[in-house]
């Protein structure tokens, strides 16, 4: 086990091979990798870039893998991507990542504190403990979906319970979501169904991986299913909003203007009588009051009639 100090480096080593990790690498980490190992000037630049897009360099004497995996802040309330870089040679596997993704740091910490789980992911070689971490990985996704259902389901009860103060706001911050974790998995997947023909080379015992690696790609679908069922769930509740939104509004419209054709003639009435002109019929009896009550009553019932018999109310 090694710690160095100008640069922010630490490994363990099992026999010949050595898991180097590195946390928020900067020009001085890079520098050192240049130095120390053969990589290709392109994959340190890739490095330090957080727009890579997840992929696989092959090299006579190493693998160069870009992956990214979802990250949750809580306190910003997104989902983001967090990129891991790996460089994987015959005896070594160097990782650099900023951090953020807890099962990469608590794995090279158990390995840091115990020596059965040092042997258990490095005795078979720099792939196996690849393999290891990107299962890890890709695990530490399923919870996320997990949440992001119970998100969604929380959102359907709240549509069909009336409650839909805040409703618009959660939709959008879950699609948002969905879109950022589609972005993530869809180029992921690729590279993770090539991994197994690459990685055999650099696995030392004679294990078979077809199953590891078959189980690793069947998580990966899964995610990216639920995923698709998601999005087409999150779709279908706003498209449900957006229509009981809709109906709403017209309900009050057509209340609103059902009150207003029913005061209109009111209006009219009011509005004529008002205006002390004693021609007028029943304008100098003195129960011109009552009369233009009654008048009045009787449109308004005669108005609500026709409106039930055709079904407006």
């Amino acid at each position: 086990m090694a710690n160095t100090k100008k640069i922010s480096l630490q490994s363990v080593s099992y026999k010949s091979y050595t898991w180097i990790n590195i946390e928020n690498p900067t020009d001085r980490e890079i520098k050192y990798l240049a130095e120390h190992y053969p990589f290709h000037p392109l994959d340190l630049d890739d490095v330090l870039s957080r727009r890579q897009r997840p992929k696989m360099d092959s090299y006579k004497a190493y693998l160069f893998y870009v992956l990214h995996f979802p990250k949750y802040r809580k306190d910003e309330r997104v989902l983001v991507s967090s990129q891991t870089s790996y460089f994987i040679g015959e005896n070594y596997l160097i990782t650099v990542h900023n951090g953020e993704l807890k099962p990469l740091t608590k794995l090279f910490r158990e390995c840091q504190l115990d020596k059965e789980s040092l042997k258990e992911y490095l005795e078979n070689g720099p792939g196996f403990l690849l393999y290891s971490i990107v299962d890890r990985l890709v695990d530490y996704c399923i919870p996320i979906i997990n949440k992001m259902m119970d998100n969604i389901e929380q959102v359907e009860n709240q549509i069909f319970g009336g409650q839909i103060r805040g409703v618009v706001e959660t939709i959008s911050m879950l699609r948002r979501d969905v879109i950022s974790f589609r972005r993530i998995i869809w180029p992921m997947r690729a590279v993770i169904g090539g991994m197994e023909a690459k990685l055999k080379n650099y696995i030392t015992k004679e294990i078979d991986m077809t199953a590891y690696f078959g189980d690793l790609v069947d998580h990966t679908d899964k995610i990216w299913d639920a995923l698709d069922e998601n999005k087409e769930i999150i779709e279908g509740l706003s498209s449900t909003y957006d229509s009981m939104s809709t109906n709403r509004t017209n309900e009050v419209i057509r209340i609103l203007t059902i009150i207003a054709t029913v005061l209109t003639p009111i209006t009219v009435v009011g509005s004529i009588y008002g205006m002390n002109i004693d021609t007028l019929p029943f304008a100098d009896s003195d129960y011109s009051f009552i009369i233009v009550m009654l008048i009045i009553i009787i449109i308004v019932s005669s108005m609500l009639f026709l409106f039930r018999k055709l079904k407006v109310i």
